[in-house]
């Protein structure tokens, strides 16, 4: 991405993809409890790290989750926007570290998808829930690494098969040019 954010097409491209995250997010999720929530909302997160790098990322990720709040009126947690934003730039620094190894694309849309979510989805968003819920951390630590075992898998699924995508890939890099 070169300068990128100057890119109308880029932005607006950025902004669908908030805009999915909030959707699968915040109305396709499929919740259990108050804490615990199964959904692909961070797909397109990682997609947008992986696909235009960490700047990307990090914006989708803090802007689905701000205005994905507002749309449903849930209190914004900064824990969990920071959380959000760290998924997509996780995402676009790995492949930015592998890429000197000659890594296989799968080892690497793997290894993007594993970090971000330890980091990103474990770690930051579950002190985030912990904090907020006054529910002890360790016990929804081991739950959350569960959720996310399997949305990992799913969401790293989805968007290797994207990213690998003829047309998909067409477009990324046009919109990268601009």
């Amino acid at each position: 991405m070169k300068s990128g954010l100057n890119n109308l097409k880029l932005i607006a491209a950025l902004a669908m993809l908030a805009a999915i995250s909030i959707i699968c997010g915040k109305y396709l999720a499929l919740n259990v409890g108050e804490a615990m929530r199964f959904s692909l909302e961070s797909m397109p997160i990682l997609f947008a790290g992986l696909a235009f790098g960490p700047i990307a990322g990090g914006l989708v990720g803090a802007v689905a989750d701000l205005v994905g709040c507002l749309m449903v009126a849930y209190t914004v947690n900064p824990l969990i926007t920071i959380g959000a934003a760290l998924i997509g730039i996780i995402s676009g620094l790995v492949p930015v570290v592998l890429k000197k190894y000659a890594l296989n694309d799968k080892i690497i849309c793997a290894a993007s998808v594993v970090a971000a979510h330890l980091v990103g989805s474990v770690l930051v968003k579950t002190l985030g829930l912990a904090s907020y819920y006054d529910m002890p951390f360790i016990m929804l630590l081991l739950w959350r690494t569960l959720n996310y075992l399997i949305v990992g898998v799913l969401d790293g699924t989805v968007v290797y098969i994207l990213l690998h995508n003829k047309g998909i890939q067409m477009q990324i890099k046009e919109l990268k040019k601009q």
